[in-house]
């Protein structure tokens, strides 16, 4: 994946409003390793407030727990970078909003902190529309910190599209 610019993050948030307003849909997130910037792309766009509910960010496995409802079990058998865990971030993230749409990240952005089996770059991402089953897929980017994490907001964004239909 190509490394996205700001104007072409703000080009994706600026669709996917228009998309959730259009549907009446509202969207929540849940994020780790983005640090809050999935929220802070899609609240850029005026009019926001219309179809972004809010979101949550949870470093910590503490936060995790508290505010998304992440079971200590899961973190202590699969970790906070799991599909495990993005799945119940983003099922958390729907049960503590009003929104109608989630999306979950968290990941390895670096530049420590990998592994063998979780390397820099590794990032899990969930997306979850309220009375649907969630849907997790697993990313490798390359890449600095910023560049990790902006190929992380874009494909976040991009499946938000795709469950719109």
């Amino acid at each position: 994946m190509q490394v996205p610019h700001e104007d072409a993050l703000r080009a994706q948030a600026q669709a996917l409003g228009e998309r959730l307003r259009a549907g009446h849909h509202t969207l929540v997130t849940a994020e780790s390793c983005t640090g809050g910037w999935i929220a802070k792309v899609v609240t850029d766009i005026a009019g926001s407030s219309e179809w972004f509910d809010c979101g949550m960010v949870a470093y910590s496995y503490e936060a995790k727990q508290a505010l998304l409802g992440v079971r200590p079990q899961t973190l202590d058998e699969h970790g906070a970078v799991s599909r495990e865990t993005a799945i119940e971030m983003v099922s958390g993230a729907l049960v503590n909003s009003g929104a109608s749409i989630a999306v979950a990240v968290t990941g390895i952005a670096g530049p420590g902190g990998g592994s063998e089996d979780k390397p820099v770059g590794m990032v899990w991402i969930a997306w979850k529309r309220r009375g649907r089953y969630p849907k997790a897929e697993v990313f490798h980017f390359d890449g600095d910190r910023d560049q990790v994490r902006r190929q992380t907001v874009a494909a976040a964004l991009h499946e938000l599209e795709g469950l719109l239909g």
